[in-house]
């Protein structure tokens, strides 16, 4: 089973325009209200795929009733933990002309102690059934900041590898905890180590305990980045399309992976690449496409080679 912790979840609104103009009134058709957040999103991907799944997350205010309302509609199972603060709400507006995403992510409500004691002991009581514990998103303004280091301490305890998807001083205080696999993209790995080569950055959290980053580049593909080896998959073209779940379609492939025991380098990127471009290609974030061993042939994976940089005289 796929354990997966939601800090921060969200109600997510979706949008699709056919062309976005700054300061300008839209219309559109009906917009979409789904459960989200990271780790909800990665639990639907997982779950549709035939994995055996569990989503532990948050769910309070009027926000949170149509999260949960909608969450226990979609077959997904979870558990959610009642807290007083209302659910964030996240916004995203489809461009289909320029074929991109604009996105607003309210930064939510921290819980109080007893909120999380609650939410942790929900993780303890299901990770004697679990293969893999995926945390993932941010973090609400003042969560306390023992709250990743105590889960992935708790797993690792249990003998559960650990998968972590999050940014800022989260990403730090995850590889210093001991996380297997951590999974930033380019903008999240410089903002948090402030190093802007992709591989030394990805090394520096290699060095303070994670074993295995994997890097998203974008349009450009994903890193898989270890001590010892670094390959790069990319598609042969760049796909249009929506991008806000391609990250966590990447986290479920790898967490899919490590709950059935493989670890191989490349097994792992082909597959984390290739769903991660099959969220491009669907409407919403927690979706991938049944296309996606199509686009895995696509794949062109090899060591990494770093760009040039010319000297000036």
């Amino acid at each position: 089973m796929i354990l997966t912790v939601t800090p921060n979840p969200a109600l997510d609104l979706t949008w699709h325009v056919d062309r976005l103009t700054l300061g300008e009134t839209h219309r559109a058709d009906a917009g979409a209200a789904r459960a989200g957040g990271k780790g909800i999103n990665v639990a639907r991907v997982a779950h549709a795929e035939g994995a055996s799944v569990l989503a532990v997350a948050t769910a309070g205010g009027r926000s949170g009733v149509e999260f949960a309302a909608e969450l226990g509609a979609s077959g997904v199972p979870h558990r959610l933990v009642p807290v007083v603060g209302a659910t964030r709400q996240s916004v995203a507006i489809v461009d289909a002309h320029l074929g991109d995403t604009t996105v607003v992510n309210e930064r939510g409500l921290n819980p109080s102690d007893p909120e999380w004691a609650t939410l942790l002991g929900e993780v303890v009581d299901a990770l004697p059934g679990a293969r893999v514990l995926v945390i993932s998103g941010s973090l609400p303004p003042g969560a306390p900041t023992t709250l990743l280091p105590l889960l992935i301490g708790t797993a690792r305890d249990a003998g559960v590898p650990v998968i972590v998807d999050t940014s800022g001083p989260a990403l730090l205080h995850a590889a210093d905890a001991g996380a297997s696999v951590l999974k930033p993209n380019a903008a999240e790995l410089v903002e948090a180590t402030g190093i802007a080569d992709p591989v030394e950055g990805a090394r520096s959290l290699i060095a303070r305990g994670t074993d295995l980053v994997l890097l998203s580049l974008g349009a450009r593909g994903m890193l898989a980045v270890t001590a010892s080896d670094v390959l790069h998959a990319r598609l042969d073209a760049p796909l249009a399309g929506n991008p806000t779940g391609a990250g966590d379609a990447a986290v479920a492939a790898c967490a899919v992976l490590y709950a059935d025991g493989i670890r191989d380098l490349e097994t792992v990127l082909r597959r984390a690449t290739a769903w991660s471009a099959a969220a491009v290609l669907m409407p919403f974030a927690g979706e991938i496409s049944a296309d996606w061993p199509a686009l895995d042939e696509r794949l062109v994976v090899a060591p990494f080679v770093p760009a040039v940089r010319e000297e000036r005289p």
